[in-house]
């Protein structure tokens, strides 16, 4: 089993929104850069993630969720009418890859991004690095360890 993170605006999609799906689960998708998704393709069923919102008044690591589903195409790169849409891709060759994340829990409340970073246990935590704007990432067990003791 590995450990990821995985960002959201809250506004677009929020960890009470996969709570409210059905089967409280939702396809990850609509990720454009090719690092983040070379790290969807890598996820496996049964690994966790953690749900971080972004670009929000408190960002920061808000609830868990499982891969319930390892990669597969992104159906959104080959439709027009998607603001994911991706005219070079091609279903035959899929360039574009989701996953299918379930509910697992809400933290008791958010841990910031403001307390990871005076976190010397997570100095090497991939999030804090300078520069990092992935949408997925993955996390080590130590930083996970970390995050969630502070729940």
């Amino acid at each position: 089993m590995a450990y990821w993170l995985v960002k959201s605006e809250p506004d677009a999609f929020s960890i009470d929104d996969l709570k409210n799906a059905p089967r409280r689960t939702e396809h990850w998708d609509g990720v454009r850069n090719y690092q983040a998704r070379n790290y969807l393709r890598e996820m496996a069923r049964g690994d966790e993630v953690l749900f971080y919102h972004s670009s929000c008044p408190e960002p920061g690591v808000v609830g868990i969720a499982k891969v319930v589903k390892a990669a597969y195409p992104d159906h959104t790169a080959f439709d027009p009418d998607s603001k994911y849409f991706d005219p070079k891709s091609d279903p035959t060759e899929p360039r574009w890859f989701m996953v299918d994340l379930r509910f697992t829990r809400k933290l008791k409340r958010t841990i910031s991004l403001a307390e990871l970073k005076e976190d010397p246990a997570l100095e090497d935590f991939v999030l804090l690095r300078k520069g990092n704007r992935l949408s997925v990432m993955p996390v080590d067990e130590r930083a996970w360890k970390a995050v969630l003791a502070k729940e």
